[in-house]
């Protein structure tokens, strides 16, 4: 029953995306990272989960939003993604509503590390490819930046290590550094980061961290995340209480 819901809310989003991509859909190949929230409103059913949000985000900028549970914080990265529709107000990118952008000139724009990783039955580096066409070279350059690739060397098939026989003895510590390689890999000029350290010992938090400051250069970041020590490679930090700004 929960899968005919979800593959019903997927046909749903489909024929959105097919209906935005006739109506002279924008595709711009390069964009500078400028976001802006002009008065955005968000309700599920009745109830609002985000209350008037005007949020300016300059390019290069690094984003730190923070709030309690609940808040809404990961709703305005999934606004941001298109996951859902404002229910008021307009989310722009370069000063275009995203409604207006063609889906895969969106996707191709942002690369969105979630709280939960999944992976395939492959191997690692087709894990991180995820069907791009690039060089082995550059996922290992990406794992690298994740500090992931002394673990996976360690390994005895290395990058050609299936996940399937792997999958049960990784931490979620790794799974959130495998994410992290994919999001460096995609190389998008929007970097959306959900709880990204989450699941990282403080070692780890701040080789990470320190990757994401010192690899930055062309790239805005939206960052969500409870932890102080995360927030602090942040420009600027935005509180969220119950659905607004505070």
């Amino acid at each position: 029953q929960s899968g005919m819901t979800g593959f019903k809310r997927f046909t749903e989003l489909m024929d959105e995306i097919e209906e935005a991509d006739r109506a002279n859909a924008i595709n711009l190949e390069k964009v500078d990272g400028e976001i802006t929230f002009k008065e955005v409103f968000f309700k599920y059913e009745d109830e609002y989960v985000l209350d008037k949000i005007n949020l300016s985000i300059k390019p290069g900028e690094i984003i730190g939003i923070e709030g309690r549970s609940g808040s809404g914080k990961t709703t305005l990265l999934k606004l941001l993604m298109r996951f859902y529709d404002p229910t008021d107000g307009e989310i722009l990118i370069n000063g275009h509503d995203i409604k207006t952008w063609q889906s895969d000139s969106l996707a191709k724009l942002i690369s969105y590390v979630t709280q939960d990783t999944y992976v395939f039955n492959d191997s690692i580096i087709n894990n991180i490819k995820l069907g791009m066409e690039t060089s082995d070279e550059a996922v290992i350059e990406a794992c690298k930046k994740a500090n992931l690739h002394e673990f996976i060397i360690s390994l005895k098939d290395g990058y050609e290590t299936m996940i399937g026989s792997l999958y049960q003895s990784l931490s979620g510590g790794q799974l959130q550094r495998l994410s992290l390689a994919r999001a460096f890999l995609h190389d998008a000029p929007l970097i959306l980061l959900d709880e990204p350290t989450s699941n990282l010992d403080s070692l780890n938090e701040a080789l990470v961290l320190k990757s994401l400051s010192d690899n930055h250069q062309g790239k805005t970041i939206i960052m969500v995340s409870h932890r102080p020590s995360s927030l602090k490679i942040c420009d600027r930090i935005i509180k969220i209480e119950q659905g607004r700004q505070s």
